[in-house]
């Protein structure tokens, strides 16, 4: 079931798994207010496992009303919201990577790595060698980046737990524990803090080892239903990001009814199966069709060219995010990540392609989490497209320009720098190889270093230059709209 935990690196982004969070803080010092304007000058929420009924309910307004504030108290005093104060939200897939370099990769034996990672368990390593993984990699992204973040999740009571709670709230990201019923827990091991074992050999190869790995059944599958926090947390949101790591924390049933729960409250759902979805495709009744429901419903899909094709048995990634759009119920945007090459963002009406920067790679872990917090800054600002892939691939380059994920995905100023600098690889044979087979392609979008004329009688290209761009997506980073502390 989980055989890709010690595959080489030859994703973008390692294997994850969904950890737990203990406390949602909208609260000072954790930066998550949002303001109430003409009540009082802000209201905090902090949710806590032991009392739901400590938050007073949300409701929202449907009087078409035009106030600009975000919430104001209703007649039964709780709040009712006029907007969404969170921007993303991440569902579970927490963990804390603990990085190794090792003189070989563990063996292929299923009996051996699991006597390996017993005797790596027997004391934790140095705190040097933590760091936050899983879905904190996207959110620590996105809040760089300015956004408002929460992560929902599980996390123990444990050190480990500790550890990834203070790196989410340094990163001024708030946090929701996911928890179920006490007596559901049959051993400690499935409160625990799920840890990663990332160990890399002198080839820079990575092979990664979890507990997730050894069990038949999710990790936290004990977690049945949502609470009135989670839900809470949700509905305020307008992104909820999810990918297929959640498969290895959570039961089929409980994802759906997530997914379920958002399309309900309006909330996007972006969700990215990264290195599970072919797993998936394959997996049990329930996993399958949890998979579906997700390709059906999510509003934005993120996928490599493999995966794309995976999914769909077409090579093309223009002509595959096509299909994938067409079987969706209410996909607005299908987005191919093809490394090297760049990007396309694909809509019903067009197709957007933006090449990828030219930087040296360290490491491409974490790589994809950054891509995608872009996306989602996009997305939620209602930026043009190719700025907003323009952007993801800045901010996915930056990453892979330094050692690791967690804390060490791309910073803000790094990112400016990258745009700044507009070094891309050659669109035109992208733009060839996008093009081929696809008589009937829409309108595109094409990002180019330089002004020049295209167009045929068959298809509309419109060329946007980087300089054009560069001129938009500055003033977003620069002068305050992408506000974060001066250390990003």
């Amino acid at each position: 079931m989980h055989q890709h935990a010690l595959s080489l690196k030859f994703h973008s982004f390692p294997p994850q798994y969904a950890l737990p969070l203990s406390n949602f803080t909208l609260q000072s010092p954790y930066p998550l207010q949002f303001r109430v304007p003409d009540v009082i000058n802000s209201v905090c929420l902090r949710c806590h496992r032991s009392s739901a009924a400590d938050v007073s309910p949300v409701r929202y307004r449907d009087d078409g009303g035009s106030s600009s504030s975000i919430g104001s108290l209703g007649e039964t005093g709780g709040i009712v919201v006029t907007e969404k104060p969170i921007d993303v939200a991440t569902l579970g897939n927490l963990c804390v990577d603990i990085v190794l370099s090792v003189q070989e990769l563990p063996p292929p034996s299923r009996g051996e790595r699991k006597a390996l990672m017993d005797e790596l368990s027997l004391s934790p390593p140095d705190k040097k060698y933590w760091e936050a993984g899983g879905n904190c990699n996207m959110a620590i992204a996105a809040a760089r980046l300015g956004l408002q973040c929460v992560a929902i999740g599980h996390v123990g009571d444990e050190i480990y737990g500790e550890f990834l709670l203070d790196v989410l709230h340094e990163e001024g990201i708030g946090t929701v524990a996911l928890d179920g019923e006490a007596n559901a827990k049959d051993t400690s091991s499935f409160c625990e803090t799920l840890i990663c074992w990332v160990l890399v050999d002198p080839l820079q190869r990575h092979g990664f080892c979890s507990r997730a790995d050894f069990k038949e059944e999710p990790a936290f599958g004990w977690i049945t239903d949502l609470s009135d926090e989670v839900k809470m947390a949700i509905r305020q949101s307008k992104v909820i990001f999810c990918n297929g790591y959640d498969f290895d924390d959570f039961s089929p049933s409980f994802i759906m009814s997530t997914i379920d729960y958002a399309t309900k409250v309006g909330t996007a759902i972006f969700f990215d199966p990264g290195p599970r979805g072919k797993s998936l495709s394959k997996g049990t009744p329930d996993e399958r069709r949890a998979l579906a429901h997700f390709l059906r419903m999510s509003d934005v899909l993120l996928l490599t060219s493999e995966e794309a094709e995976a999914l769909t048995g077409i090579k093309n990634p223009v002509k595959a995010g096509q299909e994938i759009l067409r079987n969706g119920k209410g996909t607005r945007w299908v987005i191919v990540k093809m490394g090297s090459k760049g990007s396309i963002l694909v809509t019903k009406s067009s197709v957007s392609v933006a090449p990828a920067f030219k930087v040296e790679v360290v490491d491409t872990v974490g790589c994809g989490d950054s891509f995608v917090a872009a996306i989602a800054l996009g997305y939620i600002r209602n930026m043009p497209l190719v700025n907003t892939l323009t952007i993801a691939n800045a901010v996915g380059a930056a990453t892979a320009m330094g050692c690791g994920a967690g804390r060490n995905v791309a910073k803000r100023h790094q990112v400016v720098d990258l745009i700044k600098a507009s070094k891309l690889n050659d669109e035109e044979s992208l733009l060839k190889e996008l093009l081929a087979e696809n008589p009937e392609t829409p309108k595109v979008n094409l990002l180019s270093k330089e002004m020049r004329k295209e167009g045929s009688n068959k298809r509309q290209i419109e060329v946007i230059s980087m300089e054009k761009v560069v001129s938009e997506l500055l003033p977003e980073l620069e002068l305050g709209r992408c506000c974060v502390k001066a250390s990003s």
